[in-house]
């Protein structure tokens, strides 16, 4: 662990730290748009969005390298591809008879199919594995400060609509009642969890990026039951992950995604045992009681 320490605050190669920040930087993020997921029970939501961006950098990727348009970056096609499937969830949750659950499965295998067809007939050699595992490790300082912008941005919007946002994810029907423009929310919420998953996709990958918005907010629903703090908890579990793993990966020489994605699982396993087991026991305590 000393080595880890060393590497992370003396070495003169800055990428662990880099690594380290990031991982701080974007937790809080993933603690605020993750409880929203968990909350509305979104988490394929976002695993379909996350997915179809894939489609948009493979197109973005083939018009570079196939079609010479090269102003196309695979940052702005994956932008456009989270936000076109957005706003498709969104409109076929507000005007389409179907189940939001096929348009969400619809939405993931294009995306996902999309992508690989693109990459697979673009010419010269493209990052697949890239863009879905990522590489934490090798984040700069104009990543950082990106993900700085973005944690400002889903703050603003949380502390802004936090009272509209938590009472349309809890009971959407009364928030509808009560006059909130719940189609307005449901986008707004599809949106920032979009953006988020874009600019943390480009540096984490597809799988750390799914894994990091659900399981920390996952496991802090066991744990707390207000919903501003359950944001908090996420943030700081999701801190925990992040640098749990990148110690983990420099100590034992594993890849960083893989081992924040299985610590930050055996911690929610822990979490929910644990949770059934104290219940457990007061159900018998009250039990003997009576």
């Amino acid at each position: 662990m000393n080595d880890f320490f060393n590497a992370l605050f003396f070495s003169p190669m800055p990428f662990l730290r880099y690594a380290m920040l990031l991982g701080i930087a974007g937790s809080i993020a993933f603690g605020i748009v993750g409880t929203w997921v968990v909350t509305r029970r979104l988490s394929s939501l976002a695993g379909a969005i996350s997915h179809s961006v894939l489609g948009g950098i493979g197109l973005a990727a083939y018009l570079r390298n196939a079609c010479g348009i090269n102003w196309i970056t695979p940052i702005l096609g994956a932008m456009a591809a989270a936000v076109i499937s957005a706003a498709i969830i969104a409109a076929a949750r507000k005007y389409s008879r179907e189940r939001d659950d096929a348009v969400i499965n619809a939405v993931w295998a294009v995306g996902m199919a999309g992508g690989l067809l693109f990459l697979g007939i673009t010419p010269g050699y493209v990052d697949l594995e890239g863009y879905l595992f990522g590489n934490i490790l090798l984040v700069t300082g104009s990543d950082l400060i990106t993900v700085l912008i973005l944690d400002c941005a889903v703050i603003a919007a949380a502390m802004t609509f936090f009272h509209s946002i938590m009472l349309f994810s809890f009971d959407p029907e009364f928030a509808e009642m009560r006059g909130l423009k719940t189609n307005r929310i449901y986008f707004m919420m599809l949106l920032i969890t979009a953006l988020t998953i874009v600019i943390m996709v480009n540096l984490i990958g597809i799988i750390l990026v799914i894994a990091l918005l659900t399981l920390p907010a996952a496991a802090a629903g066991t744990i707390v039951r207000r919903w501003g703090t359950m944001m908090a908890a996420a943030a700081v579990l999701c801190m925990i992950f992040t640098g749990g793993g990148l110690a983990g990966s420099y100590l034992w020489n594993l890849p960083p995604g893989p081992v924040i994605v299985l610590f930050a699982a055996l911690v929610y396993v822990a979490a929910v045992a644990g949770k059934r087991t104290v219940e457990k026991y007061l159900r018998k305590k009250q039990h003997r009681i009576e």
